[in-house]
């Protein structure tokens, strides 16, 4: 690996070759940048009870602070994205044309970044309670699960995962959609972590597949699934919880309001130049 100096800012860690930096965020200022960034809200039709638009804020040195806060009495937690998920958005009662007929999807959104290939990289300094809420660092197709052709309709790329005090979680790529025909290839070393020290996590993905880093050094690949569909970037968080049997909050998070902090140092892509 190879340093790549960004002015003013900490430098990347990336591949072997010359790359050119397409697109980035480094946080700066006091303000969220909403021409790059919208909160996630929503997931698979339905208002997501874990998520806000209110739980990220800029810290004026250079940093995205994802916190849990309380609202409506329940921990809650911020998830940021560059694009949509076309099967996302809760639906609304609709006719077509003179027909009582229900279109079962809801009101599409003109994505703010897509990109396909390159190389995609994120400093941060993880969540120091994980048995409260998770964060991740990963990238979606708009249209994933539309088609059984991961490279018409797109795959999921998990980048960075962290469920667990001190350890990271394998890195899958997701396709075919989240049901029936769902299909997943996992890598990956679960390398030990020091949560209190800032990390680069970085995924190469081309033609050929999809090869991941941790701090500059390879931890795995995968060739299966390779989407050719220009995607998304998330930088998300969910109290723990909501997704069990009971769709509740755990008694972690509800002790964890306003004590933690998820801290992201940059976003950056980078394309390879011939």
């Amino acid at each position: 690996m190879q340093k790549f100096a960004v002015k003013d800012h900490e430098y990347s860690l990336l591949p072997e070759g010359k790359w050119n930096l397409v697109w980035s965020d480094e946080f700066d200022g006091t303000e969220l940048d909403t021409a790059k960034w919208d909160y996630r809200l929503s997931m698979m039709g339905k208002r997501h009870p874990a998520w806000t638009d209110k739980a990220v804020h800029l810290d004026g040195k250079s940093n995205a602070v994802f916190s849990i806060i309380e609202e409506n009495g329940l921990p809650v937690s911020s998830q940021l994205q560059t694009g949509y998920n076309f099967m996302d958005e809760p639906v609304q009662k609709t006719i077509f044309e003179k027909d009582d007929i229900q279109w079962n999807i809801g009101k599409l959104k003109e994505s703010k970044f897509l990109h396909r290939y390159g190389y995609y990289e994120c400093r941060c300094r993880l969540q120091q309670n994980p048995d409260a809420w998770w964060s991740a660092f990963w990238m979606q197709s708009p249209v994933i699960g539309s088609s059984l052709d991961p490279a018409e309709s797109g795959s999921e790329i998990d980048i960075m995962e962290c469920f667990e005090y001190g350890k990271l979680h394998e890195h899958n790529i997701f396709t075919g959609g989240y049901g029936l025909d769902n299909k997943k290839s996992t890598t990956g070393s679960h390398p030990e972590i020091d949560m209190s020290e800032f990390h680069r996590f970085g995924v190469l993905w081309d033609e050929t597949g999809y090869t991941f880093y941790f701090d500059g050094v390879e931890d795995g690949r995968v060739t299966d699934y390779v989407s050719k569909r220009p995607q998304f970037i998330l930088i998300s968080t969910e109290v723990v919880g909501y997704r069990h049997k009971e769709h509740a909050p755990v008694q972690a998070a509800i002790d964890s309001i306003g004590k933690d902090d998820f801290l992201v140092d940059y976003i950056r892509v980078f394309d390879k130049v011939d």
